[in-house]
């Protein structure tokens, strides 16, 4: 029961991230990639810190640690990710981050050995190949951006792996706070650094920006880390894969973006990377059992 609910939290995440596309696209008219990444992390923060003050007293120093470690993983591939979406095109951008799907199940076989599961193996290929038939335009070029990309897709790999391992021995929570509060610091870094301490007050940037901290940052990661404690860290990936999927979705409904043959059968390899991972075919299995009776 507990793995259902896990999954189903994690789809939700998906589903937010999918709709953060239109927020992000409308949020950097007004504000640079850094500005944001700094605001959606302080917002994380401080919401889950108001909410949550009670627990931040029963903090260990093995979170705080372990936090700082996810929160660096998860700035780190956010920044590499945005960096590479300046030299290359969105939907390669969209592509290569999703290929941290068959990364995690590399990263569990070589640092701790774990026999990799053929079905998520097979469902991960799947996943990322329906990410491709939605996102790619057919193109041969590589450049700085895809680079990057593929830099941020092995941070987003880490983040999710070590998640999951970390999730196991502490509090969902107070790691999401952490893991917030080392992003918005290095956010904050990073815009100083960079002199862009002029922010925008419009109201429809500011909205829009807002919507990306609490749903897209907030909600988001304090699910996915408390969705972890339940799941693979595999099976999360393939799950956390379907933002393509609802990206598609929230551009059809609020872009109007025209529905295409690419679309519907990235859709189709998706889900069906969702039910090989899920079922690991076990309802072929058991035909073949009824047979032989």
């Amino acid at each position: 029961m507990r793995k259902h609910v896990g999954e189903i939290a994690l789809t939700i995440v998906a589903i937010i991230w999918g709709s953060g596309f239109v927020a992000s696209a409308v949020s950097l008219e007004y504000f640079t990639p850094y500005q944001i990444l700094a605001i959606r992390f302080l917002v994380g923060v401080l919401l889950l810190s108001l909410v949550f003050f009670k627990k931040l007293k029963m903090i260990k120093k093995s979170t705080i640690l372990k936090g700082t470690v996810i929160g660096f993983f998860l700035y780190l591939a956010f920044a590499l990710q945005t960096v590479g979406l300046q030299y290359t095109t969105p939907s390669k951008n969209a592509f290569l981050t999703a290929v941290n799907v068959v990364i995690v199940p590399f990263i569990a076989f070589f640092i701790y050995k774990r026999k990799m599961d053929k079905f998520e193996l097979f469902g991960s290929l799947l996943a990322i190949t329906g990410v491709g038939v939605i996102s790619l335009r057919l193109t041969s070029e590589v450049n700085l951006g895809d680079f990057l990309t593929l830099l941020c897709a092995v941070g987003f790999a880490f983040h999710i792996f070590y998640t999951a391992q970390f999730v196991k021995e502490e509090d969902p929570i107070l790691l999401t706070i952490i893991q917030m509060a080392t992003a918005a610091v290095l956010g904050l870094i990073v815009v100083l650094l960079k002199g862009e301490t002029s922010f925008s007050m419009n109201v429809e940037g500011v909205s829009y920006v807002l919507y990306l901290g609490v749903f897209s940052t907030t909600i988001a990661f304090l699910l996915q880390t408390f969705a972890q404690k339940y799941t693979t860290e595999t099976n999360a990936a393939i799950i956390l894969s379907t933002e393509a999927l609802w990206g598609m979705v929230f551009s059809i409904i609020l872009l109007s973006e025209v529905i295409t043959i690419k679309m519907i059968m990235g859709a189709i390899l998706i889900l069906m990377a969702i039910i090989i991972s899920e079922t690991k075919l076990h309802f072929f299995k058991k035909k073949t059992i009824e047979e032989v009776l």
